[in-house]
């Protein structure tokens, strides 16, 4: 959680979103939305990530 900024796709800082309800993680799009690009690994260390979506 951002002290800046009450929705996290607001935040500059923030990168990643985990959805609980898809489980799945994605890179947001800070173009004043809430969009984001699925994601199926860790950008830093390559790790598959879980995808709901499977």
């Amino acid at each position: 959680m951002c002290d800046q900024h009450e929705d996290r796709f607001a935040c500059p800082d923030c990168l990643i979103h985990h959805s609980e309800k898809r489980d799945s993680y994605g890179l947001i799009i800070h173009d004043g939305g809430s969009s984001v690009i699925t994601i199926s690994y860790c950008p830093w260390c390559a790790v598959k990530l879980p995808n709901g979506l499977d």
